[in-house]
C-alpha cells in the first residue's frame, strides 16, 4: 500500500503518525510532503520507515493508493491536488473544513464515480467525526426532524485562520426543504459540550456540515426514513473573535490549540414519541482530525467505503459504529449526553 500525505502541520503530522502505525516498513510506503522542507524532513525522520519525505509534484501521486490532503486552504488547492490524485488512480481524503474547498471537492463526484474512486470530503474533527456521530444517532430514530452540529476549539495555525475566516463569511443551513444563508456571527446559542469544556456560546459561521449531511440523509430517505427539516452548524467564539472578525488576525496563531469538542444533536421520532439524542466528543482537534483522516484513508484503500464518488463520511460510511470503534482504539472516544445537559456520560 502506498499513501501520500500532503501537508504535515498539526493535523497532517498526526495523520501520518496514525497511518505509520498501520503500515508495514517492508512492504508499504508513506510519502510525506510539505512546502516547509525542514518540517517535512523532521516528520519523516521521527516516524522512520516506511515514511520518507517527498517533493510536491503531481507525479508524487504515481502509484499511490490514497492521497491524504492536510494542507491549508488557499484558493482551490485541495481541488487541484484531488484532481491530480484521481488522474493517477488514487483515492482522496481531505481534512479541510473550508466551505469553498468542500464545494469544490463535492463537484468531483461524477469524475470520481467514473474512475471508481472515493473522495472523502471533510474528514476531520468537525466535519468528519461530527458526520459519523450524526449518522450513528440517526439510526436510533424512525424519522429525523433536525440535526444540529456545534464545535469548539481549533487545531494548528491553518485551522485558527480558517476559524477566523468562517466568522466573517455566510452560514449555510438547510431549513424546510431549502438552503438558507445567514450572516456569520449571528444566532448565538449556548451549547453544552462534554466536560471539561462545558457550556459555550456558539454562533453561525461559514461551515460546510449541512452540505455534507443533507445528501447522507437524503439517501436514508430513499431507504424509508424521513429527511430532516433543519440541519445547522455553529462554532464557539469569544467576544474578541466576533469584534475582530473583519480585521486581519491580531495575534500569531498558536502552534496547536488546546482541548476542543464537538456536539451533535439529532431530533426526531422514536416510535410514537418525539425525542432527542445528543452525542459529543472532546480531544485536541488536530489529534482527532488526524485519526479520522487516517482511518478514512485505510478504509478507502481497503474498499470499505459505501461507494465511489465525492461525499462526507456520513454518506460514505455505512457502518459508523465500526468506524467509531476504530477511532476509540486510537484514543478518540465519543459519549452520549445523559441527564443534565452539561454532563456527558455513557461512552460509545
Amino acid at each position: 500500500m502506498r499513501i501520500v500525505v500532503i501537508g504535515v502541520g498539526a493535523v497532517g503530522s498526526r495523520a501520518a503518525r496514525q497511518l505509520h502505525g498501520s503500515l508495514s516498513p517492508s512492504s508499504d510506503d508513506l510519502a510525506v510532503v510539505d512546502v516547509h522542507g525542514g518540517r517535512m524532513e523532521a516528520v519523516a525522520a521521527s516516524l522512520g520507515p516506511p515514511a520518507h519525505a517527498a517533493p510536491w509534484s503531481p507525479a508524487t501521486f504515481d502509484g499511490a493508493d490514497v492521497a491524504v490532503l492536510c494542507h491549508g486552504s488557499s484558493g482551490d488547492a485541495h481541488r487541484v491536488a484531488a484532481e491530480a490524485a484521481l488522474e493517477r488512480g488514487a483515492h482522496v481524503v481531505s481534512t479541510s473544513d473550508a466551505l469553498d474547498d468542500v464545494v469544490g471537492l463535492l463537484a468531483l463526484d461524477a469524475e470520481a464515480r467514473e474512475r471508481g474512486l472515493s473522495v472523502v470530503v471533510g474528514a476531520g474533527f468537525s466535519p468528519g467525526l461530527s458526520c459519523l456521530l450524526a449518522r450513528h444517532a440517526a439510526a436510533e430514530f424512525s424519522s429525523v426532524a433536525e440535526v444540529h452540529v456545534a464545535k469548539a476549539g481549533t487545531g494548528g495555525p491553518a485551522c485558527a485562520r480558517q476559524h477566523h475566516a468562517a466568522l466573517a463569511g455566510e452560514a449555510v443551513d438547510w431549513r424546510d426543504g431549502a438552503w438558507v444563508r445567514r450572516r456569520a456571527g449571528s444566532g448565538r446559542e449556548l451549547c453544552w459540550f462534554p466536560d471539561p469544556v462545558g457550556g459555550l456560546d456558539c454562533y453561525r459561521a461559514a461551515l460546510p456540515d449541512a452540505l455534507l449531511l443533507r445528501p447522507a440523509f437524503a439517501e436514508l430517505c430513499a431507504a424509508g426514513s424521513t429527511g430532516p427539516d433543519r440541519i445547522t452548524a455553529r462554532m464557539s467564539a469569544s467576544r474578541r473573535d466576533r469584534v475582530t472578525v473583519r480585521l486581519p488576525m491580531l495575534r500569531r496563531p498558536h502552534a496547536e490549540g488546546e482541548i476542543g469538542a464537538v456536539r451533535v444533536e439529532v431530533r426526531g421520532r422514536r416510535g410514537a414519541a418525539t425525542d432527542a439524542l445528543v452525542l459529543g466528543a472532546i480531544d485536541k482537534p488536530a489529534v482527532a482530525a488526524g485519526a479520522v483522516a487516517a482511518v478514512a484513508a485505510l478504509w478507502a484503500a481497503s474498499g470499505r467505503l459505501a461507494r465511489p464518488g465525492a461525499a462526507g463520511l456520513a454518506e460514505l460510511v455505512a457502518e459508523p459504529v465500526s468506524f467509531l470503534r476504530e477511532l476509540a482504539d486510537r484514543g478518540v472516544r465519543a459519549a452520549v449526553f445523559e441527564g443534565d445537559p452539561g454532563v456527558a456520560s455513557s461512552s460509545l
